[in-house]
């Protein structure tokens, strides 16, 4: 059966069989070459067996050429100038350094977004402790994990058309019962419900968009984020925390024997680098590193442990945090030695924007890089802040600092 179905590319129109011809042409024209220059004892004849050889090998390679031509035209029409790019692209990212970064929200997905262009050996874990906006809802409605931030991972990582990351961000407006959902938020809770798993429709959504890497949320179970606060108070769930107004003390997850994700504890067995943040401290960050005690696998990993430190303090959860402050409160929470470095940004933020952030209650995070010692954490000072819109991170500044700095430790060793 399988060698009728091979016959089938002899058929009329396939545009192949012609190439096909060429090619064994070329090979037997190459043979014969071969053959009369050992037989040939005279010099003229062995030029023209020489030219015989040079066009039969001229005619293979135009032969082949045009059989991949072929091909590349039914699958990538009018991209096939692409390809090469493609296979290069590949390879090379194949061969960057094994990298897991843990955290959530924006911060983590504008990070991703940089690495994915040194590396596909990515590993992006992500909280699942969200429960405001759509992913909320959903989680309420269907009982299933909250979406949002490995919606926003998948995109970042996304090698698919730039239309099908628009698709998956786009949000439904006012005026029906879909308002402020993500489309995204609502194929991979679509996609959990065929699949009966979540993590499967994590895998099939990373299908659809090409992703390089992988996203992994950092436990199955159904979690709950909880704030201590210094007054002896309770805040239950990750998007009533920064509204409460007053220091965190401490930050649990319920249920407290919550277990990690098996493919996250693997992949941070095998890194070269494990990346904290960017993105909030107490309700991007640090929930995945309570999770079974995860914080245990990152330390006992051979990898390099990276901090990056946020460039803005967050109203209701690092009030006037120096940059010192936020690594204290991820030790404080886990052990010593969780970051050997730190990177921070020592860039200057316009004042215009400053003062747009000034009314929301939020502050530049001060760089108070020799406090640092203290933790045994070397800091990495940079300028790596973007201020066209909003203060972040820039993520392709930052992806660099992190390779580069992954890189040189590896030769170092």
């Amino acid at each position: 059966m399988k060698i009728l179905k091979a016959f089938k590319w002899l058929y009329p129109g396939m545009w192949v069989k012609r190439w096909i011809l060429l090619t064994v042409f070329g090979i037997i024209m190459i043979s014969m070459g071969f053959v009369m220059a050992i037989l040939e004892q005279n010099p003229r004849n062995k030029t023209f067996t020489g030219i015989i050889i040079i066009f039969g090998i001229l005619t293979v390679i135009t032969g082949i050429k045009r059989i991949i031509k072929s091909f590349v035209t039914v699958f990538l029409p009018e991209r096939e100038d692409e390809l090469v790019e493609k296979v290069y692209q590949k390879r090379i990212l194949e061969r960057g350094p094994r990298l897991v970064v843990i955290g959530g929200g924006t911060g983590l997905s504008m990070l991703l977004h940089g690495l994915k262009e040194y590396t596909s050996n990515i590993t992006a874990i992500v909280t699942v402790a969200d429960d405001g906006g759509s992913s909320g809802r959903l989680r309420q409605d269907f009982d299933v994990l909250p979406p949002g931030d490995i919606r926003n991972c998948l995109v970042a990582l996304a090698d698919a058309e730039p239309l099908m990351g628009k698709l998956f961000q786009f949000r439904f407006g006012e005026g029906s019962e879909l308002s402020g959902h993500n489309f995204g938020n609502l194929f991979i809770t679509a996609m959990s419900k065929v699949t009966g798993d979540f993590e499967a429709a994590i895998k099939e959504s990373s299908k659809v968009l090409a992703i390089r890497g992988s996203v992994l949320p950092s436990t199955l179970d159904k979690v709950t984020l909880v704030a201590e606060h210094i007054d002896g108070t309770e805040t239950l769930g990750e998007s009533q925390i920064p509204k409460k107004l007053v220091p965190i003390k401490r930050i649990l997850l319920r249920p407290a024997n919550c277990k990690p994700t098996d493919e996250a504890i693997e992949a941070i067995k095998k890194a070269d680098a494990v990346v904290l943040g960017p993105g909030s401290l107490y309700t991007s960050i640090m929930p995945n590193l309570l999770v079974g005690r995860m914080y245990k696998e990152v330390l006992a990993s051979k990898a390099i442990k990276i901090y990056v430190c946020n460039v803005m303090t967050q109203k209701g959860e690092t009030d006037d945090y120096k940059a010192s402050d936020h690594l204290k409160a991820i030790v404080e929470h886990t052990a010593s030695g969780i970051a050997d470095y730190a990177i921070v940004n020592t860039a200057k933020i316009p004042e215009e924007l400053l003062k747009k952030y000034e009314d929301e209650g939020s502050h530049p995070v001060f760089p108070d890089v020799e406090n640092f010692k203290k933790f045994k954490c070397k800091v990495v000072k940079a300028h790596i802040v973007s201020t066209r819109d909003y203060v972040r991170h820039e993520a392709t500044k930052l992806a660099k600092i992190v390779v580069d700095l992954v890189m040189s430790l590896k030769k170092s060793k």
